[in-house]
């Protein structure tokens, strides 16, 4: 199994649309380098699939309107466990540590787009090996996990 990446996305602040940066830097438990989200905890990087917002129904929006770090192309992150590994480009290997979020209250990104995607079709993970990252690079799904079935999809359940 395994996809590409079709934008790297940074935001000063949480909760905020991120900018397509085109490349960045994942360093090992810490995330994205120079994005609001980095940080020694177990959701330093997250992912959603372009699939997910072509089939979200709204209109006008572009990669990091959701708040996603990467946006994936042809990678059924829905479907990854937690524990699953993903190599990207040549270096970096992130672990998935949670599927999905609640949303304590509406952010930013919702008011911008009026639905906010990420809590049901987004992923997180924590960075276990560094490398660059860049539009267009590979990902290799090295291990997958099963999701429990006691694990509700949004529940905040992590490594």
């Amino acid at each position: 199994m395994g996809g590409r990446i079709t934008a790297v996305c940074i935001s000063k602040n949480k909760g905020t649309q991120k900018k397509n940066v085109h490349k960045g830097y994942l360093k090992e438990n810490f995330g994205l380098i120079d994005d609001a989200h980095s940080g020694n905890w177990h959701r330093q990087v997250s992912l959603l699939a372009v699939e997910s917002i072509e089939n979200s129904g709204l209109k006008n929006v572009s990669y990091g309107d959701f708040g996603e770090n990467l946006t994936t192309k042809e990678l059924d992150l829905k479907n990854l466990g937690i524990g699953a590994k993903l190599q990207i480009g040549n270096n970096a290997i992130l672990e998935v540590s949670q599927i999905g979020k609640e949303c304590i209250k509406p952010c930013a990104i919702y008011y911008k787009t009026g639905k906010c995607i990420m809590p049901g079709e987004g992923i997180f993970a924590r960075v276990i090996k560094s490398g660059e990252v860049s539009v267009g690079d590979k990902i290799i799904c090295l291990k997958t996990e099963k999701m429990p079935v006691n694990l509700k999809r949004n529940e905040n359940k992590y490594l």
